[in-house]
Formats: structure tokens, C-alpha cells, sequence
């Protein structure tokens, strides 16, 4: 049971609300991005996505900078409200095109009526787009995508940015294009988390993908899809059947642990052919998500050295090695790394000709950054960081620094192997080809190397 839902800008200015029940005092959002803002409790660096303040619980999700947030008095289930917010967002999403909040202001009267479609007093009634088409009528006010970041799937816990990249598009899913004319087509994302650890000698202690495949479709009439993945697809002990979820021992070349399915998913093949067939729902959606612990290799590896200079000094050598192929670039890397508490002061040297790179030394949580704009395949970055300390080091510098932490995106590379062979749509006619897009996207979850 909600109480009030509202949206926040990075700013703290409120662009939504709506209050379902009176039962939480008006100036919720104030003290909600107050409480956000200046979070210090336990020295974490950001608010965790529920908290209570007398006796009020808030939820939160953060969608490109903007803060998705419900209240309640009541005990309910986070995974339910947190789900409710991330599915809220993408509604909004897919009437307005994008999300951001311009769009939000500009379309304000189409989001409440969106909203008061979603929850009625208190109570969840549908997220579906479809659903929504029937009661919705006021056509969105088209803002102008240019520079912004296109909204990710659901992951709920990602704040700030950790996001997902999902899909470039940034149409409405309910307003036609100029002239009337609608452009069939129909966009499949193949997209990855990654969580790897390695050891302080660059073994691979866990590794893990959770992975999922996004759709949206602009076909009009909803015609029949079918999506061909590897023939040698093995799900569960064995690779038996799709409802055999237990740990993969199996033999064939992708082998995922777990996996699950949307509800207009249909499986009446897919244990012969791995054929999925089904009739997309209007918006965005979740085709299919995946988990896979079988080993992988790993796109980056990091090597890391941290030893004494002299007194009060130190030095850290970071090195980065691109393990995919040449014609792959990955983009928006950063490299943290915590440092001793007692360190003072740090300078850099990166090697000759580095372009796109950038370092510095957060004093308050002592935190060395380095970011690189892109690195291509193949090839290796180093960077050198001399410490300065205030007080001798009396313990193994090892143990008081690290450990060594990577954020990174990868379009057009999936390390399961997972493909998409084909995607086949039912024609009305000979001369309807709608144009089809297949993207992959790897990004880092949890990349971290002991040092």
C-alpha cells in the first residue's frame, strides 16, 4: 500500500506528486532528499534504497538522476515497492520517448493521468503499457533526445552511475511519428552485468553474469516473433530441459546456471530448436534474464602494486589489459582505488601520449580515481600514483590500501557467448520488411582485484 509517490530532480526540486491516502505529512520530500543529501550514518557514501524516519518508510530509486520515491506507514515488501518504482519509470518512459526532467515537466498532466492509472488510492492496478493504452488518452509533448541518457532495465539496487545502458530509443510508443506514418521496427538488447574478483596474483576467485534481453517493439499490429538463440544452449544440470534450474555441470558452449521468461514468452520449442516465440506487448520489456557462473574470460585484467618509498612515502602501479579483440572498444572506465587513511597527498604520472585520461585524489574518503574515456581492445594503460603519507606505516601497506574497484561499458560484446541467430517476424505481406536491430552490451556489476 503507497502512501505518496513523487520524483526528484538531482537538485531536490520536486517535478512529481501525488498523494494517495493523507496519511504522511506533505513535506515528505523535503525531508526524504534532505535524509538523501547528507547521509552519513555508518560512513556509507549514499542512502540505501529503503530507510525509516519517524515511522515513515522511503523507498527510492535513482533513473538517469532523477529520484523515483514512495512512502508508507505500513510493513510492506521493498522488492515489491522498488520493483513498483523501476516499472513506473519505464511506463513513463514509454509514452513520453524519454525520460528526463524536461519531459517530465512538459508532460506533466499525461503523467498524472499515467499515475492515477497505475495506483488507485494506495493500491497497485497495472504497470503494463498495453493495459495503460485503453485508459490513457492525452498524447505526449515530444522533447528532444539529444544528450541525454536513454533510461537502463530494471536493476533496482543501481544508484547513481552504476546504470544500465539500455536502449537508444527514444520514441513514444503511443504518438506517431511527423506525416502519420509509423517506422516498423523492433530492437533487441543483449545486455550483461559482470562480478568478478580476482586474487592478489590475478587468479579469478568468483565470476558471475546476470544477464537479460530487452525488447521494444514499434510493430504495429503485434505479428508473431520468434528469436532464435544457440542451437548448443544448455540450461541447468545437464542442459535437460528449461525447467531444469539447478547448477550447471552441463556440457555445450554457453551453459546458464538459471533463466526466466516474460509472460507473453511462449517455450512450445525451445527445448528442441532454443526457438523463443512470442507477441510483444507495447513498451519495453524483459524477454528473458539469465545467470551464468560458469568460468568466463574476463574483459579486463588488473594488476596492481602498492610498496614503500622512503619515509612517509609510497608508490601504487595500476595496470590495465584489454583481453577482448582489437575491433571492440570499451567506453566510460573508472578505476578506484581506497588508500591508507593517513594519506596526505598523491600525484600521478600517466605513460606518454595518454589521451582521454583523467586522475585525482578524493582527501575526504581517501580514494584515488582514474578514468579513462575508452580503451580498445587489446591494448594496456598503466598509472603511477606517488603517496604521501602524515604518519609511518606500522602494518603491511597491502592490508591498509584496496582494493582495486572497475566500472566499465563494452557495447557490441557479451562474454556468455549468448547470440541472438535470428529474428523472425510473421509477414502480412511480401513487402513488409520492418527493420530489426540486435545490440549487445557488456558492463561491470562488481570488478574488483585484491591487492
Amino acid at each position: 500500500m503507497i502512501s505518496q509517490f513523487f520524483v526528484l530532480s538531482q537538485r531536490g526540486d520536486n517535478i512529481v506528486f501525488r498523494d494517495y491516502r493523507g496519511e504522511v505529512a506533505k513535506g515528505s520530500a523535503e525531508i526524504f532528499f534532505r535524509k538523501v543529501k547528507f547521509w552519513k550514518e555508518d560512513g556509507q557514501e549514499e542512502a540505501p534504497p529503503v530507510f525509516n524516519v519517524d515511522g515513515v518508510n522511503y523507498f527510492h530509486v535513482k533513473v538517469v538522476g532523477l529520484l523515483f520515491v514512495a512512502t508508507t506507514r505500513v510493513n510492506v515488501s521493498p522488492s515489491l515497492v522498488l520493483e513498483l518504482l523501476q516499472r513506473i519509470a519505464r511506463v513513463i518512459k514509454d509514452y513520453l520517448g524519454v525520460l528526463s526532467e524536461d519531459s517530465l515537466r512538459k508532460n506533466f498532466v499525461l503523467v498524472y493521468e499515467l499515475l492515477d492509472e497505475v495506483i488507485d488510492f494506495g493500491y497497485v492496478q497495472t504497470t503494463s503499457t498495453e493495459v495503460l493504452k485503453s485508459y490513457v488518452f492525452n498524447e505526449p509533448i515530444v522533447v528532444d533526445a539529444a544528450r541525454l541518457q536513454p533510461l537502463g532495465p530494471a536493476a533496482i539496487f543501481m544508484q547513481g552511475t552504476k546504470r544500465m545502458p539500455g536502449t537508444a530509443v527514444t520514441k513514444s510508443v503511443v504518438a506517431n511519428e511527423p506525416g502519420g506514418r509509423k517506422r516498423e521496427e523492433i530492437f533487441v538488447d543483449i545486455i550483461e552485468k559482470i562480478s568478478v574478483t580476482f586474487s592478489s596474483s590475478g587468479y579469478i576467485l568468483t565470476s558471475e553474469i546476470d544477464g537479460t534481453i530487452q525488447m521494444k517493439s514499434y510493430l504495429s499490429g503485434n505479428p508473431e516473433i520468434r528469436l532464435a538463440l544457440n542451437e548448443d544452449l544448455s540450461i541447468g544440470r545437464g542442459g535437460g530441459t528449461v525447467y531444469d534450474y539447478r547448477s550447471s555441470s552441463g556440457s555445450g558452449a554457453v551453459i546458464l546456471d538459471d533463466c526466466n521468461f516474460h509472460e507473453s514468452v511462449r517455450l512450445d520449442s525451445f527445448d528442441m530448436d532454443r526457438t523463443l516465440s512470442l507477441v510483444p506487448p507495447d513498451g519495453e520489456f524483459p524477454v528473458m534474464n539469465y545467470r551464468m557462473t560458469q568460468e568466463f574470460k574476463p574483459p579486463f585484467r588488473i594488476n596492481c602494486l602498492i610498496e614503500e618509498a622512503g619515509q612517509l612515502k609510497a608508490e601504487v602501479i595500476i595496470k590495465v589489459r584489454a583481453e577482448f579483440p582489437s575491433n571492440i572498444t570499451a567506453n566510460t572506465i573508472a578505476v578506484q582505488m581506497p588508500l591508507p587513511k593517513y594519506t596526505t597527498r598523491a600525484s600521478f604520472e600517466l605513460e606518454p601520449g595518454a589521451v582521454g585520461q583523467r586522475t585525482d585524489f578524493k582527501e575526504a574518503n581517501k580514494k584515488l580515481e582514474w578514468g579513462l574515456k575508452k580503451i580498445v581492445g587489446g591494448s594496456e594503460h598503466t598509472l603511477r600514483a606517488k603517496l604521501t603519507f602524515s604518519q609511518e606505516s606500522h602494518a603491511n601497506l597491502t592490508k591498509e590500501a584496496g582494493p582495486v574497484s572497475m566500472t566499465f561499458t563494452i557495447p557490441m560484446y557479451n562474454v556468455s557467448r549468448l547470440q541472438v541467430k535470428y529474428l523472425q517476424i510473421a509477414k502480412k505481406a511480401s513487402s513488409y520488411n520492418p527493420y530489426r536491430w540486435v545490440r549487445y552490451v557488456t558492463q561491470a556489476n562488481s570488478y574488483v582485484a585484491r591487492i
